[in-house]
């Protein structure tokens, strides 16, 4: 039975020391390069949780551009956002490049989940693509 639509999943986990250690080394210049200033609000408090919430968001980025599957050039890091909402969830949203390659795989959307305990974060990227895109298990 096919329903003229596909799936394309990507994951990531992150080693949440990792991020910590970029973010003591390198400061502002490594926040600034790599997340957007909603995701650096969303990831207030102690450096601990801070890091931890920041390693998740790495890992929903690099789950979204295995779902992207670019070619060369790979999207700039703040165009791809994880998007927290009022009540907790969290979805993705594109910019620049990374909604260029949407557009042409045709994705229609994309659902995320973040987790992360000790020093593991990771996150899952489900797309779901209009006919005529490949699907990946």
């Amino acid at each position: 039975m096919s329903t003229g639509m596909a799936i394309r999943v990507g994951a990531d986990v992150v080693a949440v020391h990792q991020v910590a250690e970029s973010v003591t080394r390198f400061g502002a210049r490594y926040l600034e390069r790599v997340y957007t200033e909603h995701e650096l609000s969303s990831c207030a408090g102690p450096p601990s949780v801070r890091a931890a919430g920041l390693a998740a968001r790495f890992a929903a980025k690099e789950a979204t551009i295995k779902v992207l599957r670019p070619v060369g050039h790979q999207p700039d890091w703040r165009s791809v956002e994880v998007r927290r909402h009022a009540e907790g969830w969290c979805t993705m949203a594109l910019a620049g490049h990374a909604a260029t390659l949407a557009e042409q795989a045709g994705i229609a959307d994309l659902a995320v989940s973040l987790t992360h305990e000790g020093d593991v974060a990771a996150a899952v990227v489900v797309a779901l693509c209009g006919s005529g895109t490949e699907a990946v298990a």
